[in-house]
């Protein structure tokens, strides 16, 4: 290895692994800051124009793009014919690319960027040379990560060279550097045009948060990656204050949970097992509220997650100490709560700032299909503002305030879904049935089972989406049910509707369902 050309914009380590090619007999071509820094700190540099015979230009923006350096770094050297005109034309092969790109994410996240500053900090010279560089990694190698330059030294001392098997992974490593660099510049642009179709291609980008311990199954394999951009108040954002790493599923759970969370302003306590809400409380503090989630299933929130939207205080912590929880996610912990929750060794603690922010409506959801992907727009509707009250029996302002908090139970239980809540408290939730009376029957009979048939009197029912048939009238209506919520729209609603009549039951049709899948 002879000539190296080193352009950083992230400058950690560069100097150290630039003083030590030079040690090992690599001369250095450089270009702008990444010149200074290594000249500033005595490292021997060729000038980028000293190479190209023409000077760095446009405010830096024409710098490398010259057939003296892309054709020192895609000659191959085992093409004869290759070599010749690189003889000819009196140009030095570069056997070493060391570039990371200008930091357009990082320009991107600032708060108050203009869309100038944006496009002055996408890289062209930079890919260039790494695509260059990587489509010729048997002969160049190219190093986009500073956490490669000890592989990189510890090959040249050893060998003086570094190994086919370390260009191509070095090579890989490139063009996933320029793909998600190219993603993140695609959709900054699509949504500085305010794009709300779907494209007739999609990229999208991710970034790894933690490597799992294994899927939802020990036998598989999984990783948890992040979004980039503005994921304030996602759980990609929380912090882990106690116990050990979560799992595929406990992410997968608590963000169900924190996504019913969001529906609330008042302090509110959600209970969740398997991704389904199983105990809501909202009340006029934290601890009642929590109370009445944990009253609404005692049985399921064992093992379970609990979110909060309000600072746990010591007495909360000393209630849900009583049980086994997975983990607890809330925007701060007291002093004296966080004692007392990190007394017990398996217990997952968690803070998140923006507790309460939704993602914006523009924001996708996507669901892995084999061989495809479906994306739609997330679900961050609760209510139409012409939501109909079909039946002559009229709900009174508390029981509407009934109906509201049922909806947004439901609104996050697994379809088929039924919810039943009264004065801020889940009563009954019956998920993820393959019929709707199920649903009905399995939250009903939670509600008797927890808290008493008379828990049920004068309660409202909430569903996801509408009645084909009256029998979920019926099996309310003996359970002493006094209020509906439900999406209408079937072609028996006269049924349900003359059902509810019958046993003086209000009814609303909200015109919106919310199947959740």
């Amino acid at each position: 290895m002879k000539r190296a050309l080193i352009s950083v914009s992230d400058k950690t380590g560069i100097v150290e692994f630039a003083r030590k090619l030079v040690e090992q007999g690599v001369e250095i071509i450089s270009t702008g800051g990444t010149a200074k820094k290594l000249i500033d700190n005595g490292v021997e540099v060729i000038g980028i124009s000293d190479v190209t015979g023409f000077p760095e230009c446009l405010d830096g923006r024409v710098k490398t793009l010259h057939p003296n350096i892309h054709a020192g770094l895609l000659a191959m050297r085992s093409n004869e014919e290759h070599m010749k005109q690189l003889e000819e034309l009196n140009v030095t092969p570069i056997d070493l690319v060391v570039v990371n790109l200008y930091p357009f994410k990082q320009t991107i996240l600032k708060e108050g960027v203009t869309r100038e500053e944006a496009i002055e900090n996408i890289d062209i010279g930079g890919p260039t040379m790494l695509r260059s560089a990587a489509k010729n990694f048997q002969d160049v190698a190219v190093v986009v990560d500073p956490e490669d330059y000890e592989t990189v030294l510890r090959e040249l001392k050893e060998n003086n060279e570094i190994s086919y098997e370390t260009k191509f992974y070095l090579c890989s490593k490139v063009f996933e550097h320029t793909s998600h660099y190219d993603t993140l510049i695609a959709n900054y642009m699509r949504k500085q045009r305010k794009a709300e179709d779907f494209p007739e291609t999609i990229s999208m980008t991710y970034e790894k948060v933690q490597d799992m311990r294994y899927g939802e199954n020990p036998h598989q394999k999984a990783a948890f990656y992040k979004e980039v951009g503005n994921t304030k108040g996602c759980l990609t954002n929380a912090i882990q204050l106690h116990g050990k790493a979560l799992s595929f599923n406990n992410i997968n759970d608590t963000n169900g949970a924190l996504e019913l969370l969001k529906e609330f302003d008042e302090p509110t306590v959600v209970g969740c097992k398997h991704a389904n809400p199983c105990g809501v409380g909202s009340a006029d503090n934290i601890y009642d509220a929590y109370l009445k989630a944990y009253k609404a299933d005692p049985v399921s929130i064992f093992g379970g997650i609990i979110v909060a939207n309000r600072e746990i205080d010591k007495m909360t912590a000393e209630e849900i100490n009583k049980i086994f929880v997975e983990i607890v996610v809330a925007p701060s912990y007291s002093k004296e709560a966080l004692e007392v929750l990190t007394k017990k060794k398996n217990i997952r603690v968690l803070t998140l700032d923006n507790i309460l922010q939704k993602q914006p409506s523009t924001a996708y959801d996507f669901k892995k299909v084999s061989g495809g992907l479906l994306i739609q727009t997330i679900d961050n509707e609760l209510l139409p503002e012409d939501i109909q009250v079909v039946t002559k029996t009229q709900p009174t302002k508390e029981q509407m305030e009934d109906l509201k908090f049922a909806w947004k139970v439901v609104k996050f239980a697994k379809s088929n879904g039924i919810a039943i809540g009264k004065d801020k408290m889940s009563l009954g939730v019956g998920p993820g049935q393959v019929n709707r009376i199920w649903a009905c029957k399995q939250a009903i009979s939670h509600a008797i089972e927890h808290l008493g048939e008379d828990a049920l009197k004068g309660s409202s029912l909430a569903s996801d989406a509408f009645f084909p048939f009256s029998d979920c009238v019926e099996e309310a209506a003996k359970a002493g049910i006094k209020c509906i919520i439900q999406p209408g729209g079937s072609i028996r609603d006269n049924e349900s509707i003359e059902a509810c009549d019958k046993y003086g039951i209000a009814m609303v049709f909200t015109g919106m369902r919310h199947f959740r899948h």
